[in-house]
């Protein structure tokens, strides 16, 4: 087969943000935009690729597995030597981050945009995971940006598309190309974690549960590994089939995006459990009978419980979560005389802590959950893991929780997201909350006094790197809190984020209302920022 190189002329926009390059569908359907990205992460691995193993393999979503035959031919072309596919072009987030891992891969191609819509005029992504299975540093996608600004050609192989149908293998130029069952070597794995045979007991009592695959990439892993493995009845997972518009659904695992679910969990005849996946995989939602979980809540409970699985029975190294992140797993990682740390939004900052081996679990407000076995997040797995516990301990989900808040006290939590803000406006917005920072301690808003605030920076303690800017943070006297910071995730404007917290040590006051508990906050964070002012929205988009 002949290596084709082509001539192409660079765009301004190929910018890698923390979770690769989105952008919506039309623009990765522009003349090479598809092919220049590729080039530039090749180009980044230079000789490293000769002979090597890359991952290939996506969600599922429109363009997933147009890119993907353009990504093998063009990984062949440069001298790739094994080339592992999932079946259908199909390989969630989390058991790509395994394979490569397994396979002393010197890294993986994913194809996602995550818990964002598909279809032709939804969002589509990009991103190079490196050799330990999590995304790439800084340092690699500054310089694929920098190569993707200066590209002149493109490599490629001339060769029709593979049959991404048939597992087993092919040669492609120099290359060697497997398809492989995507689920086979992820459900090896979780075996060795949690402990099936005590879940499929679970099962076999009567336990009932939903999960939402949300008609994204965790369907098929969810049914071979619940119903198929496990036990649990058919039907148990629905909407599993991936869908490249994921059947209309935003294939986000929140209260507002799985409403059915919602429902289901909150109405008379609701199942012992519930759970939610995104579009890629990677994310979580947990519902017990009449009760959502906030994901902050659901670090904290696994945290606290993970000794009864085989995979943790040793105990945790230490805890990690985002600086968004509620305060629920550092009273538990307190309790246990473990380090907690705190980092900045994007996973690559647990990753740095989890190959030093200072954490075993970490996890994101955004419904991201994760532990040492890959280098991602991963949403079947937090369902497994609460599963394997509920098993363990025999407790109802819901008596769980409120057992872990009568022990821990309870963070009140809630997220208000104001979607597709004009950028200008919310970058303005930013820019005068931070200068009004050094002024505000000892003023009181909305019934709250400001004790300290800061804009968060992060110093790595394993390699010493400063990360600055990474949000807001409004600490009140009245142990509560008010963060607020930019989305990198979405494709059109920009998203505000406005996280906020109340810590409740009384148990009899656990049942409470949350908006209302966060009343107070409430206010007093929309006064601090002018939110109304400054975007010209009275309510936020999404509240979560």
């Amino acid at each position: 087969m002949q290596i084709r190189r082509v001539a192409t002329t660079p765009y301004a926009d190929q910018k890698p943000g923390t979770s690769g390059l989105r952008k919506k569908v039309p623009h990765f359907r522009q003349p090479n935009y598809v092919e220049n990205f590729l080039q530039a992460i090749l180009d980044t691995l230079g000789d490293r690729l000769r002979g090597a193993t890359l991952v290939i393999g996506g969600d599922g979503r429109f363009l997933n597995r147009e890119v993907v035959q353009v990504a093998l031919r063009m990984a062949a072309a440069n001298g790739a030597g094994r080339l592992l596919v999932g079946q259908g072009g199909l390989l969630s987030t989390p058991a790509a981050s395994n394979l490569i891992r397994a396979n002393a891969a010197l890294g993986g191609i994913v194809l996602s945009a995550s818990h964002n819509p598909g279809g032709p005029e939804g969002d589509f992504g990009i991103k190079f995971n490196v050799a330990h299975g999590g995304p790439a540093p800084e340092s690699f996608t500054e310089e694929v940006f920098r190569r993707a600004s200066a590209i002149a050609e493109y490599r490629t192989l001339e060769a029709p598309d593979l049959d991404l149908d048939r597992i087993g293998e092919t040669r492609l130029g120099e290359a060697v190309v497997a398809v492989l069952d995507p689920v086979a070597d992820y459900a090896a794995l979780m075996q060795r974690l949690v402990d099936f045979d005590r879940i499929a007991a679970l099962f076999r009592r009567g336990f009932r549960m939903r999960f939402d695959a949300m008609s994204a990439v965790t369907g098929p892993y969810a049914k071979a590994i619940l119903e198929d493995r496990l036990g649990a009845p058919a039907g148990t997972v629905v909407n599993a089939e991936p869908l490249p518009d994921f059947g209309g659904h935003h294939p986000d695992p929140n209260p507002v995006h799985a409403a059915e679910l919602m429902a289901l969990m909150t109405g008379p005849d609701a199942p012992d459990f519930g759970a939610a996946s995104d579009g890629d995989g990677d994310r979580n939602m947990i519902v017990a009978p009449g009760m959502f979980v906030t994901p902050s809540d659901s670090l904290a409970i696994l945290a606290a419980h993970a000794h009864r699985a085989p995979g943790y029975a040793k105990g945790l190294a230490g805890v990690a979560r985002s600086m968004p992140t509620s305060r629920a797993v550092d009273r538990v990682a307190k309790r246990l005389g473990i380090p907690c740390y705190e980092t900045p939004t994007g996973w690559k900052f647990f990753a740095n802590l989890l190959d030093a081996g200072k954490i075993t679990l970490c996890g994101e407000e955004s419904a991201g959950t994760g532990s040492d076995h890959v280098r991602e997040k991963d949403g079947l797995w937090a369902v497994l893991l609460w599963l394997d516990i509920l098993a363990a301990t025999g407790q109802r989900a819901d008596d769980l929780v409120r057992a872990h808040w009568a022990e821990h006290g309870r963070d009140y939590y809630s997220r208000h997201d104001y979607e597709e803000v004009d950028a200008a406006a919310a970058n303005r917005l930013m820019q005068a909350l931070r200068g009004r920072l050094a002024g505000l301690p000892g003023k009181r808003f909305g019934g709250l006094t400001v004790a300290a605030c800061d804009d968060f920076a992060y110093t790595d303690p394993v390699d010493g790197s400063v990360t600055p800017k990474q949000g807001v943070r409004i600490l009140f006297a009245e142990d509560a809190r008010a963060v607020f910071r930019l989305s990198g995730t979405g494709t059109a404007g920009a998203t505000l984020r406005v996280y906020l917290e109340r810590f409740e040590p009384d148990a009899a006051r656990h049942a409470e209302p949350v908006q209302q508990v966060l009343a107070p906050v409430i206010a007093a964070a929309g006064e601090i920022a002018e939110i109304a002012r400054h975007t010209g929205r009275a309510e936020p988009s999404i509240i979560t």
